[in-house]
C-alpha cells in the first residue's frame, strides 16, 4: 500500500469587526503607540465585543468559510480538532459546538490545548489520522477569544493579544504533499512563566480569585521572550536540517505572531529573505492558536502547488515546534 499524505486543500478565517488600536490602549493603561510598535510590531488587534459570542462562534465562521471555499459537504468531515485556550466552557469541548453548528453529523470532535503551539499540534494530529487511513477529511481550527482572559489593567500583557480564528481542511493524497515532517517539544512550565492562575481544579473560581484577577493570563515576559526566540529559531533550523532544506529552498516561513523580533530572529537563523516571511501581527496582534491559520488564509492566493512552507510556534506549556508542509493546491 502506498504512503498516504495529508494535504491542506483550503483555508478559512474570522476576525471580529472591532479594532482596538494602540492609540485607544493609551487611554486605558500607561503605554504609548511607539513603545508598543517598537517592542512588538503590533499596531492594532481585533476584539469580539459581543458578550453573547465566544470562541465557538469565531471557529464556526472560519469552518463555514473553508467548507464553502472547497465545496465540501459538512457530512464529509470525519474529524474536527479545535486548538484553543479560551473554550466556551470547560466542557463540552468547543469542537463539539462547532460540529453541531456546521452540521458535520458524521464527525467526532475534540479540543486541543497547547496554547500558541496548539494549531501546529492539532495540524500534525489530524495529519497522522489521515496518514493512518482512519480519516479522509479533517477540519483543523485555531481559535481564541483572548480578550476574555486579558487583564486590561496589566500593560505588559493587554497590548499583546487579540481575538480571531483560522481553519484549514486536510484531505488524503497519494502524492507526496501536505504535512511532510514535524518536530514538537514540551518543557513543563513548573515555574508558571505563562499561565492562567485560577479556574482549574487546583484553584477553582471563588470571590477571592475573581477579586485578584486570577482568571486572567499572567506572563513573565523576559524569560518567555528568550525561550520563544531560541525555541522557534532552533526548531525551525532543525526541521530544515532533517529535510535537507536551505534558506533558498524554503518558499515561506509561517511563524506564530507573538513578537516581530522573535519572527525576525527565526528568519535570520533559517537564512531567509524577509520577503519570504508571513507577517500580520501588526493587524491582529497575538491571537494565540489562530495566528498561523490566519496567515495561511491571508497568503493563500500567493501560494502555489509544491511551495515549501515551514510553520513554527512557541507557546505556554511550555510548548514549541515546527512543521514542514508542501502546499497541495
Amino acid at each position: 500500500m502506498s504512503k498516504r499524505y495529508a494535504g491542506i486543500t483550503g483555508t478559512g478565517h474570522y476576525v471580529p469587526e472591532y479594532v482596538l488600536t494602540n492609540q485607544e490602549l493609551e487611554t486605558i493603561v500607561d503605554t504609548n503607540d511607539e513603545w508598543i510598535r517598537t517592542r512588538t510590531g503590533i499596531r492594532e488587534r481585533r476584539i469580539l465585543k459581543d458578550k453573547d459570542k465566544a470562541t465557538s462562534f469565531m471557529a464556526t465562521r472560519a469552518a463555514e468559510e473553508v467548507l464553502e471555499r472547497t465545496g465540501t459537504d459538512p457530512k464529509e468531515i470525519d474529524v474536527i480538532i479545535v486548538a484553543t485556550v479560551t473554550p466556551d466552557y470547560m466542557f463540552p469541548a468547543t469542537a463539539c459546538l462547532v460540529q453541531k453548528n456546521i452540521g458535520a453529523t458524521r464527525a467526532y470532535a475534540f479540543d486541543m490545548l497547547a496554547a500558541c503551539s496548539g494549531f501546529l499540534f492539532a495540524l500534525t494530529t489530524g495529519s497522522n489520522m489521515i496518514e493512518s487511513g482512519r480519516a479522509q477529511k479533517v477540519l483543523v481550527i485555531g481559535a481564541d477569544k483572548m480578550s476574555s482572559i486579558v487583564d486590561y489593567t496589566d500593560r505588559n500583557t493587554c497590548i499583546l493579544f487579540g481575538d480571531g480564528a483560522g481553519a484549514v481542511l486536510l484531505e488524503a493524497f497519494e502524492e507526496e504533499t501536505g504535512v511532510i515532517d514535524y518536530v514538537h517539544y514540551t518543557d513543563g512550565d513548573d515555574q508558571c512563566l505563562l499561565y492562567q492562575p485560577a479556574g482549574g481544579s487546583k484553584r477553582p473560581a471563588s470571590h477571592e480569585t475573581v477579586d485578584l484577577h486570577l482568571h486572567s493570563l499572567r506572563q513573565d515576559g523576559r524569560p518567555v521572550f528568550k525561550k520563544a526566540t531560541e525555541g522557534m529559531a532552533d526548531v525551525s533550523a532543525e526541521i530544515m536540517q532533517r529535510n535537507n532544506l536551505t534558506g533558498e529552498d524554503v518558499d515561506w516561513l509561517v511563524p506564530h505572531q507573538a513578537n516581530l523580533r522573535i519572527i525576525s530572529a527565526t528568519a535570520n537563523r533559517m537564512g531567509l529573505d524577509p520577503s519570504k516571511v508571513m507577517i500580520n501581527i501588526d493587524k491582529y496582534g497575538n491571537t494565540t492558536a489562530a495566528t498561523i491559520p490566519l496567515c495561511l488564509y491571508e497568503w493563500s492566493d500567493r501560494l502555489s502547488k509544491g511551495d515549501k512552507l515551514v510553520l513554527t510556534a512557541f507557546g505556554g506549556g511550555l510548548t514549541w515546534g515546527a512543521t514542514y508542509v508542501k502546499w497541495s493546491v
